[in-house]
């Protein structure tokens, strides 16, 4: 028996539907998207669409064996970071 694309699972999701399989709520979602600091996302025309596995793998990013874990990747908060996001760096340099 075969199944049909409406039992298929859904491999794209809305960012309403992404937000609690990463843990965050949707605002903090977009606030990443715009910073850049976040997963990968697609826009197709005017929708924002988040591949499963991208999801896992920005989560994946901040593994960590112990807080001194030397080899830990920095995952970054949903704030302008002048290093991802070049267009803050005179926000920050105007802050300072």
């Amino acid at each position: 028996m075969s199944k049909g694309p409406v039992d298929a699972p859904q491999k794209y999701l809305r960012t309403k539907e992404a937000a609690p399989i990463v843990g965050l709520c949707a605002r903090t979602l977009e606030k990443h998207r715009t910073y850049g600091t976040g997963p990968k996302y697609r826009k197709v025309g005017g929708r924002v669409l988040y591949d499963i596995d991208d999801l896992h793998a920005w989560i994946e990013l901040g593994a960590r064996t112990s807080t001194s874990d030397a080899n830990a990747t920095f995952v970054p908060p949903a704030k302008p970071h002048a290093a991802r996001a070049p267009a803050y760096a005179d926000r920050r340099d105007r802050v300072s």
